[in-house]
C-alpha cells in the first residue's frame, strides 16, 4: 500500500511524571492561582501555572489532553527543566502514524516533513519512509531549533498533594504542552506539495492530522479560518486527482470547541471516515446533543447514538471511536463486510494493545502471539454484551457487529496491560493499523 501522510510530524519529549514531583512544583508556584485555574481552566499556556493546571486536571481526571503554549518563556521554561531527563521519539499524530504504516507493512509512506532537521529525520522508521526532499542540503540544518512538544506521561496510582486537597491518579494517561507555530499552521513543505502533484495517482490512501493544534489567531493577524479553507482547498485538489484514494482524518484535542465543531463541519463532506477519542466526541455536543459525562463514561449508546447524530448532521461516511476500553466503528454506507471491518479493527487493537505493552511495533507474524498475553478489557466485554443483547449480531474474532437504527456498527474491546509502557500515541497506533489493514482488504 502507498500512502501519503500530512500535516503534523514533531519530536515528542516523553516524561514519567510522579506525583511527588507534581506536588512539589504546586507548592513552588502561586497556589492560589493554581487552585482558580483548576475551576476555570485556561486551555491554553501563557504561563507556568497556566501549564501546571492543566498537567493537574489531567492527572485528578485521568483525561489526556494537548494545550498550546502561547508564551516562549514558558516553553524554554519546560525546556530547562525536562528536556535533559526525557526521552525523544517521533512525535506528532500523522509522524506518530507513518511509523506505524511503515513498520506494519506499508509499501511506501510519504509523510509532509516541513522542517527535516537531522535529528527528527532519525526518528522516522527506515522500512517504507521516503521524505521528498530530505536529500537537500539546504533543507538539513542541525543548528535548527528542534519543534519538541513535551508529553508528560502519569501513572495510575500517583499520588499529587495540594494544599487542602489531594488525590490519587484514577488511570494513567498523558498531558501535552506544545510549542510549535510551523505545525500550528498546517505548513506543508514544497518538496511534499511537489511529490503529491506528480504521484497523487498511484497513492492508495492520504491519513490526515493536525487540525487541533490551530490558533484562534497567528502573530502575523491572520485567523484558523484561513488555515483551514487553505488546506479544504488541499484535500480537495488532493482527492481530485485520485477518486480511488482513501482518506482518513485523525481528530485531536481542540482547545477551542467552536474550532472543533466547524473543523469536522466542514472536513466530513470530503473525507471517507474521521477518527477521534470519547473526549473529542464530547467536543461535537452541539451536533449530536448527547450528555457529556455519559460520553466520558464510555457508555456504549451514548457514543453510538453521539457518533450516529454526527453522521447524520455532516455527511460523513465513516467514524471510528477509540476508547481505552474498546473501539467502535460506525457507517451508514459501509465500504467494508462487517467480518471485514471487524478484521481491521482486530489488527488494530493489537498493534496498540503491543505497543502500550512493550513501547515497541512487532513484525506482523508475532502479532498473535504476544497479544494473546494481554487481557482484553474487561468494561469494554460489558459495554459490547449490551449491544449484543439490544441488536442482532454476528461475532468475528473477538469483535461483533451488527446494524442498529440502519447504521453498521462494529465493536470491539481493547487489550490491555497491568504496567503499560505508555499511553502516548496509542489512538494514532490504532487508527494508522486500522487505515492500513482496510486498504489492503479493498485492493484485494
Amino acid at each position: 500500500m502507498k500512502i501519503l501522510c500530512a500535516y503534523n510530524a514533531n519530536i515528542d519529549a516523553l516524561y514519567s511524571i510522579s506525583g511527588t514531583e507534581v506536588s512539589a512544583m504546586f507548592a513552588s508556584m502561586n497556589t492560589a492561582e493554581i487552585i482558580q485555574k483548576l475551576k476555570n481552566p485556561p486551555g491554553i499556556i501563557n504561563s507556568n501555572s497556566d501549564f501546571l493546571s492543566g498537567l493537574i486536571l489531567c492527572m485528578k481526571e485521568g483525561i489526556g489532553a494537548e494545550w498550546l503554549i502561547n508564551e516562549p518563556k514558558v516553553f524554554k521554561y519546560l525546556k530547562d527543566h525536562f528536556s535533559h531527563r526525557s526521552k525523544l521519539r517521533i512525535g506528532g499524530n500523522m509522524g506518530i502514524m507513518a511509523n506505524v504504516l511503515s513498520e506494519m507493512g506499508a509499501d511506501l509512506v510519504v509523510p509532509n516533513v516541513v522542517k527535516p532537521t537531522e535529528k527528527l529525520l532519525s526518528f522516522f522508521s527506515k522500512k517504507a519512509i521516503l521524505i521528498p526532499g530530505h536529500d537537500s542540503k539546504s533543507q538539513k540544518n542541525s543548528d535548527e531549533e528542534e519543534n519538541i512538544h513535551f508529553v508528560f506521561d502519569f501513572k495510575k496510582g500517583e499520588k499529587v498533594e495540594l494544599e487542602d486537597f489531594g488525590f490519587t491518579v484514577p488511570r494513567e494517561n498523558r498531558f501535552i504542552a506544545t510549542y510549535d507555530l510551523l505545525n500550528m499552521s498546517l505548513s506543508l513543505s514544497p518538496h511534499f506539495e511537489n511529490y503529491v502533484i506528480q504521484h497523487a495517482g498511484e497513492m492508495d490512501g492520504l491519513l490526515i492530522s493536525g487540525f487541533h493544534m490551530m490558533l484562534e489567531k497567528y502573530p502575523d493577524g491572520s485567523t484558523y479560518l484561513s488555515k483551514l479553507k487553505q488546506a479544504i482547498k488541499q484535500i480537495q485538489k488532493w482527492g481530485s486527482m485520485n477518486e480511488e484514494m482513501s482518506i482518513h482524518v485523525e481528530f485531536g484535542h481542540f482547545t477551542k470547541k467552536y474550532i472543533a465543531l466547524e473543523v469536522f463541519s466542514m472536513i466530513a463532506p470530503l473525507v471517507d471516515s474521521i477518527g477521534m477519542n470519547e473526549d473529542e466526541l464530547t467536543m461535537l455536543m452541539p451536533l449530536h446533543e448527547i450528555s457529556t459525562s455519559k460520553i466520558l463514561q464510555m457508555d456504549i449508546f451514548s457514543i453510538i447514538e453521539a457518533s450516529m447524530r454526527s453522521l447524520l448532521t455532516s455527511g460523513l461516511k465513516k467514524m471510528i471511536v477509540h476508547t481505552r476500553e474498546y473501539i467502535l466503528s460506525i457507517s451508514k454506507q459501509p465500504d467494508l463486510k462487517p467480518e471485514e471491518q471487524l478484521k481491521a479493527m482486530g489488527f488494530g487493537v493489537a498493534c496498540a494493545g503491543i505497543f502500550a505493552s512493550t513501547g515497541k511495533l512487532y513484525e506482523r507474524n508475532k502479532l498473535e502471539l504476544i497479544s494473546s498475553t494481554l487481557k482484553e478489557s474487561e468494561f469494554g466485554k460489558a459495554q459490547m454484551q449490551r449491544f449484543i443483547e439490544t441488536a442482532a449480531t454476528i461475532s468475528f474474532e473477538r469483535g461483533v457487529a451488527g446494524i442498529y437504527n440502519g447504521y453498521q456498527i462494529c465493536i470491539m474491546p481493547t487489550l490491555l496491560s497491568d504496567n503499560p509502557v505508555s499511553t502516548v500515541g496509542l489512538g494514532d497506533t490504532v487508527t494508522a493499523s486500522i487505515f492500513l489493514r482496510e486498504l489492503e482488504i479493498r485492493k484485494r
